[in-house]
């Protein structure tokens, strides 16, 4: 049986208590328990002293006998002397899911094109100033065939 040292919520809605108690891991979280081994009032000032109340004799008699504490638990034993403080380290914690990473890389590509746009625009700006009588012709010709026609169909409409 593997025996846990957790907290157990009571109290109304919004105003939560809860008793550090020891229970069989498999219990539910507000069930049955073996024993009460303190309580924790979160409604209190972080400095007041009956926010954590612990039994010490009774927890340390539960940990010789291989109750393993959660981690808000063992916080609150390790602020009391009674553990000590282990550090976690999750490395998938900053890591992006697959959905985010997915619009930063189109979010990237997305940029990277308006960028190439602005550099061939910039291009094309430094262009005609060097070579104005190359392309000059070459953009004078379509705009009369557009005119051209462009008159056609107004005739059309003028007839009928």
């Amino acid at each position: 049986m593997a025996v846990k040292i957790r907290l157990a919520r009571g109290g109304a809605k919004k105003r939560p208590y809860y008793r550090i108690v020891v229970a069989d891991e498999r219990s539910p979280r507000d069930g049955r328990y073996i024993e009460r081994v303190g309580s924790y009032n979160p409604m209190l000032n972080k400095t007041d002293e009956n926010r954590v109340i612990l039994i010490t004799d009774r927890v340390k008699h539960w940990l010789g006998e291989g109750a393993q504490p959660t981690r808000r638990v063992e916080k609150f034993l390790a602020d009391a002397g009674l553990a000590e403080k282990k550090t976690y380290n999750n490395p998938q914690k900053a890591k992006q899911s697959e959905k985010t990473q997915m619009r930063l890389d189109e979010k990237a590509e997305k940029r990277k094109a308006l960028e190439e746009a602005a550099a061939e625009a910039k291009a094309e700006a430094e262009a005609p100033a060097e070579a104005p009588a190359e392309e000059a012709p070459a953009e004078e010709a379509p705009a009369e065939e557009a005119a051209a026609e462009e008159a056609p169909a107004e005739e059309e409409k003028k007839a009928e």
